[in-house]
């Protein structure tokens, strides 16, 4: 019996590892310079927590923008909370690591992109590869959205053979 190394899921692995010691050094430090994330993930992954009214609002994925106000965020070994202003209510979320599906520094033009089986399976991809952010500052929403337009998202998939 064979075996074969599953390069796509160790990577998908190392890149969710980099997400978390991103986050720790924000925690730590605060973001630097002009560095804020756009963070899509799945609202349905049974280990999410987020209130109600957002779940219902989003009821598949929602990206969330950690920018100029967050508060609370604790790095843990499987994912992390944050509480983030949602038209000036304060809400807290916490958000495993593997329902991440892109994470997005727009500043530096980074970007990882997850991709599922179900995605791979997709004939024709989707001409927005990202949804709209939930921006958390009002005052950044139209500088984000440009900002975020221009990043690049790598998807780890297009190095598989």
């Amino acid at each position: 019996m064979s075996r074969d190394i599953d390069y796509g899921n160790l990577m998908h692995s190392a890149m969710r590892g980099l997400i978390k010691t991103v986050l720790q050094d924000v925690a730590d430090h605060g973001l630097p310079g002009a560095h804020h994330f756009f963070i899509t993930f799945d609202t349905s992954h049974p280990d999410a927590e987020l209130a109600d009214w957002l779940a219902d609002r989003y009821p598949g994925e929602m990206t969330v923008v950690m920018q100029h106000w967050f508060d609370n965020l604790v790095v843990g070994e499987d994912g992390f909370s944050v509480t983030l202003n949602f038209g000036d209510a304060p809400e807290p979320l916490y958000i495993p690591y593997d329902a991440i599906k892109t994470f997005v520094d727009p500043s530096v033009e980074f970007g990882l992109r997850f991709e599922s089986a179900e995605d791979e399976d997709e004939e024709e991809p989707s001409a927005d590869p990202m949804p709209p952010a939930i921006n958390t500052d009002h005052a950044q929403e139209d500088a984000d959205t440009a900002q975020k337009s221009d990043a690049q998202v790598v998807s780890l998939d297009s190095f598989r053979k």
